[in-house]
């Protein structure tokens, strides 16, 4: 039977051809990147060859290690992604990213029926204002808010979002909000997820830019706290319908007018494109496009 060439040395030399440095290389398997030089060095006293050449900082891979590095590179990436998907299929844990607003808006208050239904599930949540990098975070699912045009991604729609205005009872009354051209004497209360005020005064208040500056504003980087103002009497908010339903069926907001600005922009599902989903992740994909259909009725 034929010897084995040593499989450690193997990883090292498939990490430094990939990235073209031991450094790199030695950052991604957590060793030095003398344990690297060494791994390699091993590696090219069993096959025979010089593998690289070495230079100040630089290191050039030769002829013979291209050549080896295409035979053997598929068979390396196969044993990976076998091990992967192994260890996946008992693997109870899943991973999803949303903006922070939706998640304490709207998932907060709907998790435990996910968690009900399926027990067994290591739910992990991550909410950033960024978007989510497959590539780099352990995400196994992400809801964006974005015109869903990502040819990179598998995309789903889940709620095709418009721009609503909402303030409390006790505002409406005091400013005497009976049509929109009644802001002008409002205080707006912007927010960078929905920056929708200018548009939706020139529509339907026939309030330019410029007269729109003119009204007073208070500007969050999120919409949980201008959403929180708002039901505090400070001012009115311009959002989604998806971020105010608890406030609206409690009475604390209101809309009070009835036109809403459609968007371009929506609450999609994203996954990598082509991505085979364990079955963890499949049932939280299936809840969420359940609980997504019956919040859009």
């Amino acid at each position: 039977m034929k010897t084995s060439p040593p499989l450690k040395a193997l990883l090292c030399f498939d990490a430094a051809m990939r990235l073209n440095s031991f450094s790199l290389a030695a950052d991604e398997l957590n060793v030095t990147p003398g344990a690297v030089g060494q791994q390699i060095r091993n590696l090219e006293q069993w096959l025979g060859v010089a593998l690289f050449t070495r230079q100040i900082r630089q290191i050039q891979p030769t002829p013979d290690a291209q050549a080896y590095w295409s035979q053997i590179q598929p068979s390396l990436l196969q044993i990976i992604n076998a091990s992967h998907a192994l260890r996946d299929r008992h693997n109870n844990n899943v991973w999803l990213n949303m903006p922070p607003s939706l998640a304490a808006k709207w998932f907060a208050r709907r998790m435990a029926g996910f968690l009900e239904r399926h027990p067994a599930v290591a739910l992990h949540l991550s909410s950033s204002t960024t978007l989510a990098d497959f590539s780099s975070e352990r995400v196994d699912l992400a809801i964006r808010h974005f015109d869903g045009h990502a040819p990179e991604l598998d995309v789903e729609l889940l709620h095709q979002d418009d721009a609503r205005v909402y303030c409390s009872p006790a505002y409406a009354e005091q400013h005497g909000l009976n049509s929109p051209s009644d802001l002008r004497r409002a205080t707006l209360l912007h927010n960078t997820l929905h920056p929708n005020w200018p548009e939706w005064l020139q529509r339907f208040a026939v309030i330019d830019e410029q007269e729109g500056r003119d009204i007073p504003g208070i500007h969050f980087d999120q919409s949980l706290m201008a959403i929180e103002a708002a039901r505090r009497n400070q001012g009115v908010v311009i959002t989604s319908e998806w971020l105010t339903q608890e406030e609206v069926a409690s009475g604390a907001l209101i809309e009070p007018f009835e036109q809403r600005l459609p968007l371009s922009k929506g609450y999609y599902l994203v996954q990598p494109k082509h991505s085979i989903l364990r079955p963890t992740v499949r049932a939280l994909k299936v809840w969420l496009m359940e609980e997504a259909r019956d919040a859009s009725k």
